[in-house]
């Protein structure tokens, strides 16, 4: 139970150990904002956080990058921001403006970022405090629930669709079905490309085809690389999967030219034969979710057209079993911790 002077979190006190806190309300730093959170999502990347993967990694730290909330109270130096907005605060939770990368207009490698959840507290709590740097509006249309996990699974897989250069009615392949996977499937089709999505086993296709895949590869039945190439070979082929071998086997699937894009993320390498790249002109990337704009840009596609992740949502005191639920792979897909 807390008074109007305290707020609960969720912290991680040690490597991997999560517990309910109490903490005394203060006032925001210059140029940061305080927010009642009123969602959170429970993302992959809180690993970071949580397990304290990070050099400099400290703890007590609150996890939590995909935050929907009110202002409450703004820092000195804060201007455009208002007490009562909605905002959104993700995993690049505000750019300095000052560094190198900043002066060349590269707010995603910002070297000093604020990193929410890992660097600086995030949004398993009642209350946390943001850099209005990173802050995104949140479209009225969407509730905080919905708007959550759009913070870095939708960013994450918007951004890296609309930059690689496929066109529409274009082959994108989609690796994976799963958190990322079912959101990149429909922003996919959304953005009318011809959607080839990849999994494993026959369970997914049905909820592949629902999400707006045009044709599915059962990736335990049969070489996917051979399947896109069946299919004319994909301009783009959009790794999802936290898995760097199933990755490996796809680069062969691509078009002369062809791109794979990977954003799932594991401690595996990447092993690619020299003649995959060189003799077709392939190119493997990665992608680093967005800036607090394209976290905008993200909410309004969705909104327009039509773009919903699939939810599973608790409260902010079940949020270790949250976490321990995404850890094992059994979210289906996204799971929010409704707090406000």
């Amino acid at each position: 139970m807390t008074d109007m002077m305290s707020y609960r979190v969720v912290q991680a006190t040690t490597r991997g150990k999560l517990e309910l806190a109490v903490r005394p309300l203060v006032d925001p730093d210059p140029l940061h904002v305080r927010i009642r959170v009123e969602a959170c999502g429970i993302c992959h990347s809180d690993i970071l956080g949580v397990e304290g993967l990070l050099p400099g990694a400290e703890f007590p730290r609150v996890p939590g990058h995909e935050a929907i909330g009110r202002i409450d109270a703004l820092g000195a130096g804060v201007t455009d921001w208002r007490v009562g907005q909605r905002v959104g605060v993700g995993y690049l939770g505000g750019p300095c403006g000052r560094c190198a990368r900043c002066r060349r207009g590269d707010f995603v490698h910002c070297l000093r970022q604020h990193v929410t959840g890992t660097t600086n507290d995030g949004g398993y709590a009642e209350v946390m405090y943001a850099a209005a740097s990173g802050l995104s509006a949140v479209p009225d249309e969407l509730t905080s629930v919905e708007a959550a996990p759009l913070l870095c699974a939708g960013l994450t897989t918007f951004n890296a669709l609309r930059n690689a250069g496929a066109r529409p009615g274009e082959l994108v392949a989609v690796q994976g079905v799963g958190g990322l996977g079912h959101l990149a499937v429909q922003f996919g089709r959304r953005m009318g490309f011809r959607v080839a999505a990849i999994a494993r086993g026959e369970s997914k296709r049905k909820l592949a085809l629902d999400l707006g895949a045009h044709h599915y590869i059962d990736s335990e039945a049969t070489d996917p690389a051979k399947a896109l190439q069946q299919l004319g070979g994909a301009t783009l082929i959009l790794a999802t999967a936290s898995s760097s071998a199933s990755q490996s086997g796809l680069i062969a699937g691509l078009q002369p030219g062809g791109k794979l894009v990977s954003v799932g993320v594991d401690h595996g390498a990447l092993e690619i034969r020299g003649t995959d790249l060189v003799i077709a002109g392939r190119s493997v990337v990665g992608s680093l979710t967005g800036s607090a704009q394209d976290a905008e840009d993200t909410m309004n596609f969705s909104v327009l057209q039509n773009v919903r992740s699939m939810n599973e949502t608790i409260r902010l005191e079940d949020a270790p079993a949250g976490y321990a639920r995404m850890t094992s792979n059994a979210a289906r897909f996204r799971i929010v911790m409704a707090i406000g």
